[in-house]
């Protein structure tokens, strides 16, 4: 066994082993129904909720925050002490939820540290791994340019159920804004020749709009591009964090912290502005563009929830190489990356030049 010196070695937190009532196996959560079942015998069981506890996470006050600071676990290892079965496990420090391999107990680890906080609330997984699978090879069957060899060959392995933490904000916001808008007129010059041109003119407002769930994820560990794609996940059907939710799964802790994540979230709020700005410019002016478009935004209000999301992870090989993909564990919504046919590339490529050329040729002799 590996040297543990520097290994935290930590009994699990608490445990999802909900055994079966008829063969006395360790249920585990089903996409498909809600509901805790059994894997072998397939008995399902409700999870119980408490009438008088939130149903879903709470919005919480951004400043009044205790625990802020990002933190970087996965470099770290530590090793958990299984309560049905007694064996040592080595996990990623950022994992919270895990499968004992020895006895296939529910585990869920610590759920929080001395200065990090748990999960406010989680979307649970409606979209099981059979799903994602033929969500996963329609996805490929319509991409023109992947080799057919590579999409009869992209067998999914088996695919890695796993909760991703993400920050959402709330916020009420003000922008004072100042720019310039264009109006089209067409022209004529001395010669009759019809020509565009541009009346700009300047304008300025305050711009108010309150942002609901700004989504942000909350670790370095994955392909962000990629997770931006599978969006957006629906943050307002997310259930109070109950460890029966991710039984069976991996789930993991943050690594960006509040401290960090807000100014992040906040950058890209203001992006959001600016088109919402501009879009309604165009619509105020009857205007066809916007330019030079500056503001300023306040921020108050500003609440925040620690979300765990449900992600189906995957990949497949072609030509030694490994192609990553994802599936949104909520909506089935795919993202990946797949190898790209040469010939196809190049034959689109000539057939692009030729329409141009043929169109070039037609306008000349017409």
């Amino acid at each position: 066994m590996d040297d543990f010196n520097e290994i935290n070695i930590v009994d699990t937190k608490e445990e999802t082993d909900k055994k079966c009532p008829k063969c006395g196996g360790v249920m585990d959560f089903d996409p498909a129904t809600g509901n805790l079942k059994c894997p072998y015998c397939d008995y399902e069981e409700t999870i119980s909720v408490e009438a008088e506890a939130p149903q879903k996470a709470e919005e919480l006050d951004f400043e009044a925050a205790e625990y802020t600071a990002s933190k970087d676990w996965g470099i770290e290892t530590k090793t958990v002490l299984c309560k049905a079965c007694g064996a040592e496990s080595i996990y990623d420090a950022l994992q919270t939820s895990a499968v004992c391999p020895f006895c296939g107990s529910n585990q869920v680890m610590e759920a929080n540290a001395e200065d990090t906080m748990a999960p406010g609330g989680v979307v649970p997984f409606s979209i099981s791994d059979k799903d994602a699978a033929e969500r996963f090879q329609k996805w490929i069957n319509r991409r023109w340019f992947c080799p057919k060899l590579a999409k009869d060959s992209a067998k999914p392995q088996k695919f890695k159920g796993i909760y991703l933490p993400y920050w959402t904000f709330d916020a009420d916001t003000v922008s004072s804004y100042q720019g310039e808008y264009g109006i089209e007129r067409t022209r004529s010059d001395r010669n009759g020749n019809r020509y565009s041109h541009t009346d700009w003119h300047r304008t300025s407002g305050v711009y108010r709009e309150f942002i609901n769930d700004e989504l942000l994820l909350a670790s370095k560990n994955h392909d962000q591009h990629m997770l931006r794609q599978l969006e957006p996940f629906d943050t307002e059907n997310n259930k109070t964090y109950n460890p029966e939710y991710i039984a069976g799964f991996v789930a993991e802790r943050y690594s960006i912290g509040l401290k960090e994540a807000w100014p992040i979230a906040s950058s890209n709020i203001k992006e959001k502005l600016k088109r919402h700005i501009s879009d309604q410019i165009r619509r105020e002016h009857n205007a066809d563009n916007v330019r030079n478009l500056s503001l300023g935004t306040s921020f108050h209000n500003i609440t925040y929830k620690y979300l765990l999301l449900p992600v189906w992870i995957s990949n497949f090989k072609y030509n030694g190489q490994s192609f990553q993909f994802m599936v949104n564990g909520q909506t089935g919504k795919v993202s990946g990356k797949t190898p790209l046919s040469k010939p196809k590339v190049a034959i689109t490529i000539i057939a692009i030049i030729l329409i141009i050329v043929i169109f070039y040729y037609l306008s000349v002799w017409s």
